[in-house]
């Protein structure tokens, strides 16, 4: 079993036709149902701040517009994605095995990445046979 996670949120978009990332978050998980809570949390604040209810305080009137009917809806993706019990459970398991996560959803600008992976696992990749070379 794998005992401590790794997990990342990023942000990804092209500027001056460069691909960019923006870190949005990293947490290193104690535990397996840890690392699942941190990710569905930053996915719902992911999806909180691109879809947040017009009546909020904080939005001037009319700031907030809708968008067209062809563009992907990141926030509908990323709450469904949370509410979903057999994809926690799918992530759940593949973590556990000690594989890599990634959740990648993007709209007409910026893909949205969520990664977690097993620090065991890192570690065990990072073990290697020794190439010995002859010195002098």
């Amino acid at each position: 079993m794998h005992d401590e996670f790794l997990c990342h949120v990023t942000a990804y978009g092209v500027c001056g036709g460069e691909r960019i990332g923006v870190p949005l978050g990293t947490y290193r998980a104690p535990t397996l149902a840890l690392a699942l809570w941190w990710l569905r949390d930053r996915a719902n604040w992911i999806a909180d701040r691109l879809d947040p209810q017009p009546e909020a305080e904080h939005f001037p009137p009319s700031s907030l517009v809708p968008v067209a009917d062809n563009v992907p809806d990141v926030p509908a993706v990323l709450r469904v994605w949370c509410a979903d019990d057999g994809q926690q459970d799918l992530v759940a398991d593949e973590l556990a095995a000690g594989r890599l996560v990634r959740l990648a959803i993007s709209d007409e600008t910026t893909e949205y990445e969520l990664l977690a992976e097993s620090i065991d696992a890192l570690r065990m990749q990072r073990v290697t046979p020794a190439l010995f070379l002859p010195v002098g």
